[in-house]
């Protein structure tokens, strides 16, 4: 038995042994567990959403913003609850992984389908670093919250982020059924740990012991003076503004869409009773935190710590020993919570680039299912392209919120529009119902992508804009490459496999006679050619003439050696004249065989550099021209004469 490259072993030891591809279908997913995991980051959204409307009306209207908060986040649960239609509709009648990119390919096509791919990509990587730096903020907030000796960790908000990205992908690159398990449980921490905040400030709010916020403490969002016109003061861009930031509540509820080969069969009842029970979960919670911020008027701060949703904790829970514990527990199952919400890009990417590869608009690598079954150079894709985010923007959420709405919301758009085209083609029941509510879906998803683009441009969302047509424009011309390549090599001739030469010579390339030489020397004889030949390169003349003097004198081969002068020690360019010269009259092909020493230990491959790769490379352009690296491992021959006896040349 072979056994193991040590590679290998760091792979077993890190990821567990592998799965076969028979189990592909064991790794699903039951409706809670699902929930859980698919759901994380659309619930932990309502974390930092209702905190984004308040920065943009606070500065402007001051303590008027916790009246407007309110009207804006019932807009915002307007679009949810049509967005919660149109994607129960998706996922009943596309019950295979991809969301909005299998609706625009199905209906639009798949040019136009590139638009939500790139939307959907561009979305689950800005996720990854939003969800992750978000939760790191929530463990800053209670350090500044709890105690005043543990504020300065501003400066683990980026290696902490990055830590928690790494973990992440770890998780997932062990199968879905152990990311499963780990990630499920945080969502539901978070939805008891925000129904314990709303239900402790329900009861000081109807006995009139909820106390509010400071608005003048230090490091709090400069606010505004109210003024006596429309909206007191507020114009419509500074609402629609604020519309738009907190649009990105809703990121993440496509992600059940996206996942719904997860799902246990019948897949689509599942995966649609998974999303209506998420989007009710959701809109509890952005209503909820929005209404506490109405009460309590709790403050975004500058810097971003503490969060709103910190600050309504404490303020819910009082100073008290028993305030703090719940503080300590709802801060940190929002934490989890918003790092595990991170985790639902790792499931959704790794599917999407696979459909997307299947299509050619992709390399074909991303279809490849890895170790465990998952598809790891999905994973690994996402990974890296988050982290460099992560970096660029220094794990900022307020940096990072505007590249984040655009692209979920143009999936958002491509879905409805798509479902509004597949139903205006059918005849079903309660069509015209499907058709305007899926049709307001898509109309009211562009409006917050034009908002967003136009109120954020400057914030960043320029970024986004340029990379939207940039990143279809690359997709469309992978895919054109690969239908050339396609169309190329499957133009299949008649007798296509028949010899087009009459005769056939082998080349072997000598550096010194030993036994790799030898090695190649017989795999050429079995080849059966017409003629075998042995050449050396004599860029070194005194080699080369030591060389002929033992080839002459050895009876070890009877294939006689041709030295070719090499004077201005151009290699490869000497090997393409050489094969030039013997292929020109068309009815010669020629094999070129060069032997390659295999070393097994790290000195032996430092000690010894291989130039077959590069032989090949300058032949494989020629016509009738094929070049073969053949292997000898030299590290057996050395083991066979420290133990007294004849090499063995296989």
């Amino acid at each position: 038995m072979t056994p193991d490259r040590p590679l290998y072993r760091a792979k077993l030891r890190l990821l567990g042994r592998p799965l076969t591809t028979e189990r592909v279908g064991e790794e699903k997913l039951d409706n809670p567990t699902a929930l859980g995991v698919l759901a994380s980051d659309c619930i932990s959204s309502s974390a930092y959403g209702s905190e984004q409307m308040l920065r943009v009306l606070v500065p402007v209207v001051g303590a008027a913003a916790f009246t407007l908060v309110l009207p804006v986040t019932g807009a915002i649960l307007l679009v949810l609850l049509l967005l919660t239609f149109c994607y129960s509709d998706v996922v009943s009648i596309y019950t295979r992984a991809g969301g909005s990119y299998v609706v625009a390919r199905e209906n639009f096509g798949p040019n136009v389908a590139q638009i939500a791919a790139v939307a959907l990509l561009v979305d689950y990587v800005v996720t990854v670093a939003v969800q992750v730096s978000a939760g790191t903020n929530a463990l800053i907030s209670l350090a500044h919250l709890v105690g005043d000796g543990w504020t300065g960790l501003d400066h683990l908000q980026l290696p902490v982020s990055v830590a928690v990205i790494v973990l992440l992908a770890y998780g997932n690159l062990r199968g879905v059924r152990e990311a499963g398990r780990m990630f499920a449980l945080p969502a539901y921490l978070f939805m008891a740990a925000m129904g314990l905040v709303f239900l402790v400030a329900a009861v000081r709010g109807l006995t009139g012991d909820l106390p509010r916020a400071d608005l003048g403490a230090p490091g709090v969002v400069p606010l505004g003076e109210p003024g006596d016109g429309w909206l007191q003061g507020a114009s419509l861009f500074i609402v629609l503004r604020s519309f738009a930031n907190g649009g990105s509540s809703l990121t993440g509820l496509e992600a059940i869409s996206n996942g719904v080969s997860v799902f246990h069969e019948p897949q689509g009842r599942n995966a649609r009773r998974t999303l209506v029970t998420m989007s009710c979960v959701l809109a509890v919670l952005v209503l909820g935190v929005s209404t506490l911020a109405y009460r309590t008027h709790a403050v975004p701060y500058a810097d971003g710590t503490p969060t709103v949703i910190a600050q309504e904790a404490r303020l819910a829970f009082g100073d008290g020993v028993a305030g703090t514990v719940g503080l300590v527990f709802v801060q940190l199952a929002t934490a989890l919570i918003l790092y595990t919400g991170a985790n639902t890009p790792f499931t959704g990417f790794p599917f999407l680039a696979g459909f997307v590869a299947r299509d050619r608009f992709l390399p074909r690598v991303l279809t490849r299912r890895g170790h465990r079954l998952a598809f790891s150079n999905g994973i690994i894709a996402l990974t890296v392209l988050s982290l460099a985010l992560l970096l660029v923007t220094g794990a900022s959420v307020d940096r990072l919120v505007a590249l984040y709405a655009i692209g979920v919301f143009t999936a958002f758009t491509m879905a409805g529009a798509g479902l509004t085209a597949y139903h205006l083609r059918r005849r079903g029941p309660l069509r015209r119902t499907k058709i305007t509510v899926n049709a307001l879906a898509a109309v009211a998803s562009a409006a917050v992508v034009v908002i967003f683009a136009v109120t954020k441009f400057t914030e960043g969302a320029w970024l986004v804009v340029v990379v939207f047509p940039l990143g279809v424009w690359a997709l469309i011309r992978i895919n054109r490459e690969y239908r050339r390549e396609a169309a190329a090599l499957e133009r299949l001739p008649e007798g296509a496999d028949r010899p087009r030469t009459r005769r056939h010579q082998v080349l072997v390339l000598v550096e010194t006679l030993d036994l790799a030489a030898l090695k190649a020397l017989r795999h050429a004889h079995e080849l059966r050619p017409d003629s075998v030949r042995a050449v050396h390169f004599a860029i070194d003349e005194a080699h080369a003439q030591r060389l002929a003097a033992l080839w002459e004198s050895t009876s070890a081969t009877a294939v006689e050696l041709e030295l070719v002068a090499c004077p201005d020690r151009r290699l490869r360019h000497a090997m393409r004249e050489l094969a030039v010269r013997t292929t020109e009259d068309g009815q010669t092909a020629l094999t070129v065989l060069v032997p390659r020493r295999m070393y097994a230990n790290a000195l032996g491959k430092a000690l010894h550099r291989g130039t077959g790769e590069s032989m090949a490379r300058t032949l494989e352009q020629l016509p009738h021209v094929s070049v073969t690296i053949l292997p000898f491992n030299a590290s057996h021959a050395i083991e066979a004469l420290e133990a007294d006896r004849l090499p063995d040349l296989d």
